[in-house]
């Protein structure tokens, strides 16, 4: 069975538009546990756009009490700025179960890349250690680029997060460029699992492109929260998390 982890970004987005905890990221995680969600995942960010510190701590205490699988992203480069105090400090003292590194900026609406480890591999290397060391999973969100995901595994990482942004956008448009991006996915899944990596996904995956990205080789994880939350405007919370454990499932 593929996991459905739940990016609980976009709830936190709309609690902040105003004063106060309402809605309340925690209990929002709970309603997708108890909807059938594998996990839960979170990408705090230094600005605090949406996933705050306290979240995180709040979630990582809810995720360890249902013994599921939390899952922190985040940039392990980005500076502290005031109560964020950083990925690697606030993933260290939350314990999750996984960690997911991706090289968004501060800047960017949204993570639309992955490491370029020729680049960025040294550096990451010591972050990697120390989390493992801390028994932490480490996964690379990575593009489907097998001299990348070669590299992945040397400096460390545990799994791959694939970046599928393009995919998602090629179905969107009904592109005939859909095959090729999709047989490059499937062959980076391949490489990684003779690799000896995992394989997760993320990224725009919604109810209609997700039917196929399932059968990608070795899917092991996807993370899902922009088009869970749109779709749970319709559907409701509990009901959007059921489609899409339907949908990972086949059904």
């Amino acid at each position: 069975m593929i996991a459905l982890s739940v990016n609980l970004n976009k709830i936190a987005l709309i609690r902040n538009s105003r004063e106060g905890n309402y809605p309340d990221v925690v209990a929002h995680g709970r309603t997708c546990l108890d909807a059938g969600a594998d996990g839960i995942t979170v990408h705090p960010r230094p600005d605090q756009r949406h996933i705050r510190p306290d979240d995180v701590r709040g979630l990582a205490a809810l995720c360890q009490s249902r013994t599921v699988e939390f899952n922190v992203e985040g940039n392990p480069f980005a500076d502290a700025m005031g109560t964020y105090p950083g990925l690697l400090p606030l993933v260290l003292e939350t314990q999750p179960q996984q960690c997911t590194l991706v090289p968004d900026s501060n800047d960017q609406l949204t993570s639309d890349h992955g490491f370029d480890l020729d680049r960025d591999g040294q550096r990451l290397e010591p972050i990697i250690q120390s989390l493992k060391v801390a028994g932490i999973r480490v996964s690379l969100f990575m593009d489907p680029d097998l001299d990348q995901i070669t590299r992945a595994r040397e400096v460390g990482a545990d799994r791959i997060e694939l970046y599928t942004g393009p995919y998602a956008d090629a179905v969107t448009r009904q592109s005939p460029e859909i095959e090729r991006i999709f047989a490059t996915h499937c062959a980076a899944a391949e490489h990684a699992l003779t690799l000896g990596l995992g394989v997760n996904a993320g990224h725009d995956l919604n109810l209609i492109n997700l039917p196929r990205y399932r059968t990608l080789p070795g899917l092991q994880e996807v993370s899902i929260g922009h088009a869970l939350t749109v779709d749970a405007l319709s559907m409701g919370l509990s009901n959007a998390v059921n489609a899409y454990v339907n949908c990972l499932a086949g059904k």
